[in-house]
């Protein structure tokens, strides 16, 4: 982007910036900003399609930048922001707890952030850490990550994490709760019989219809009790190995993504050039579906089945080092192939 274009994007977010947040307040943000919001579930509240990502704002190296890019996405309606307690040690979080300690800002966000502890007295440590980093008095989604393990879903309910959790929403320190997690849909499948939940974060793309399907097996199943979906991975995870490997492009990847049952894609937003792209896939979106839907499969199907794609799914080497180390995994047990 030209520092012209830059700047006249900028410029234009913000004239719709006091419109926005008069429109936040009435529930037609999306009338004014244009970009779209799907309902999360069952829990009567609406978001933006596309929600940004904590991960890749906080490996933003100007800092100033960073906030920038978050405050641009509120004024075009770009509205949920995601994050997680260990993203970069904490950085995540504080560069937008940064940017949302502008005045205003913190009632324009649907703010989602995801607890690494399994057990309730580490699960409430991470609340409150979170929540100061933050600079927040609640959270509108508490997510319990990278419950990518099959006996996660025990510890979540046996060490008291998920009753940490519920405390919490009575304590009006969070409003929703849900899990999220990158391993294997039968995981996904078993937590979803632990409980009511909310939300449920999982991979969404166009090599997983064809490798160990989030989108097959568990997307229906969480709908069917009204659990909202929310999609990630959508270009592969990392920097987006489907398009660096020439699978698909980006708009292809996200317009794929959006047109599952999902209420929402988390996506990796790292420079304006990165949101205005995003911004413009989500505004503009139309469902794949039909020949062009087949021509996208037909295209992709030969580089999907043997999950070369998806490493994320068969091995251990992209969980977060904090859960590796929760589950006694040492470095050589987790390889680096």
């Amino acid at each position: 982007m030209s520092e012209n274009t830059r700047r006249e994007f900028i410029q234009t977010s913000l004239a719709a910036g006091a419109a926005v947040g008069l429109a936040a307040a009435t529930g037609d943000a999306a009338e004014v900003t244009g970009l779209p919001t799907r309902p999360l579930g069952k829990t009567g509240v609406r978001v933006s399609i596309i929600a940004l990502g904590g991960w890749h704002i906080g490996a933003v190296e100007n800092k100033d930048e960073a906030v920038r890019i978050m405050h641009t996405a509120i004024d075009e309606g770009l509205t949920f922001f995601d994050n997680a307690w260990d993203y970069h040690d904490g950085g995540s979080e504080e560069i937008m707890g940064r940017a949302l300690s502008a005045p205003g800002n913190r009632d324009k966000v649907f703010l989602m952030t995801k607890c690494c502890g399994r057990d309730a007295k580490t699960a409430r440590q991470h609340l409150d850490d979170s929540l100061r980093r933050l600079k927040t008095d609640r959270l509108d989604l508490w997510q319990f990550h990278e419950i990518n393990y099959d006996n996660d879903p025990e510890w979540i309910v046996e060490k008291g994490v998920l009753a940490e959790g519920l405390k919490a929403q009575k304590e009006g320190k969070v409003r929703f709760i849900g899990f999220t997690g990158h391993k294997a849909p039968h995981i996904h499948l078993d937590m979803l019989t632990r409980h009511a939940w909310d939300t449920a974060q999982m991979p969404v793309n166009v090599c997983d219809w064809f490798y160990r399907s989030f989108a097959k097996q568990v997307v229906p199943a969480a709908n069917k009790q009204g659990t909202a979906v929310i999609g990630m991975k959508s270009l592969g995870g990392g920097k987006g190995e489907l398009v660096q490997k020439g699978v698909c492009t980006a708009e292809e990847a996200h317009r794929y993504a959006l047109s599952q049952s999902i209420a929402a894609l988390v996506t990796g937003i790292d420079s304006m050039d990165v949101l205005k792209q995003n911004v413009a896939t989500a505004r503009n979106f139309k469902p794949l579906e039909g020949e062009e839907l087949q021509r996208l499969l037909t295209k992709v199907k030969p580089h999907a089945g043997d999950g070369r794609h998806e490493h994320f799914k068969s091995t251990q080497k992209f969980d977060s080092p904090y859960h590796q180390k929760q589950h006694h995994l040492t470095a050589q047990e987790v390889g680096t192939g």
